[in-house]
């Protein structure tokens, strides 16, 4: 790697003013949030739904700290990215206490949960995970494919979309799908968004395990993701869609007997 010089870092630094200013404001509001939490808990949903997006705004930013660092200093900034996935992984955990972190489980488990933010419409809980999940694509680009967090964010992907289903009202999710209901749009666009993630999810856990950790829990992690999606088919009137998803699920889960199996023998001779 070439030498910085100082007339490069100065202009770093010089390009990042703003950017810095904008990171050290929202950590100030973040701090000045938290004992109000605690301080007024019926408007607690309220304020981690603001903190949600605050984090949000504060990943960005630090993307661009490393993308300047990039185009000035031609090295990524590796510290900035850092705090970028830790204000993301906050973002969802936010977001995970108000509708909580289920997967394959029936909307009255986490229906209560939903109350608190009844007033929130179905456009914006679509905007806030949108941006979520443009947000968690911006940061894996900008870390790129040769980073050692690359199976790390199996699991940032999967919270993000069980977060991106439970802030949905699953309840009114058919009604809202009438393109006569004035939440028919963000309705639609969510649970295409909601379809797409939660396989997503199952295919990667899927991958980590063949390529990376052959750990069951991360097999039947993937599993549970399927369940979730076939759930969600059920609910819509998708039938077609639901038995496709049977066969899928039917024929990964043998598999995950086989291997599990293979390595409960293995384990057995070594002993």
């Amino acid at each position: 790697m070439a030498k910085i010089s100082n007339e490069e870092r100065h202009q770093y630094f010089e390009k990042i003013k703003t950017y810095r200013v904008s990171v050290d404001a929202i950590l100030k509001r973040e701090q000045s949030l938290i004992p109000a939490i605690k301080q007024d808990p019926q408007g607690a949903a309220f304020k981690r739904l603001a903190l949600a997006d605050e984090m949000l705004n504060l990943t960005s930013n630090y993307i661009i700290l490393s993308g300047v660092s990039q185009a000035v200093l031609k090295v990524k900034n590796e510290d900035a990215l850092n705090d970028g996935r830790k204000s993301l992984y906050k973002s969802v955990i936010y977001l995970e206490e108000i509708v909580g972190n289920l997967i394959d489980a029936p909307f009255s488990d986490y229906e209560e949960k939903l109350a608190a933010i009844e007033s929130v419409d179905a456009a914006r809980r679509y905007l806030l995970v949108r941006k979520m999940g443009l947000t968690l694509d911006l940061l894996e680009n900008a870390y790129g494919d040769n980073t050692k967090w690359k199976w790390s964010f199996v699991e940032l992907e999967g919270r993000f979309a069980a977060v991106t289903k439970n802030i949905m009202d699953m309840r009114n999710a058919v009604a809202n799908t009438d393109p006569r209901s004035p939440n028919y749009e963000p309705t639609v666009y969510h649970l295409r968004m909601l379809k797409k993630l939660l396989m997503q999810a199952a295919d990667r856990y899927r991958e980590k395990y063949e390529l990376s950790t052959t750990r069951i829990d991360d097999f039947k992690m993937g599993i549970t993701f399927l369940l979730a999606l076939r759930r969600i088919h059920i609910i819509l009137g998708e039938r077609e869609e639901a038995e496709t998803l049977k066969k899928k699920i039917d024929i990964w889960s043998v598999k995950l007997e086989a291997d599990k199996k293979k390595q409960e023998d293995l384990s057995a001779k070594k002993a």
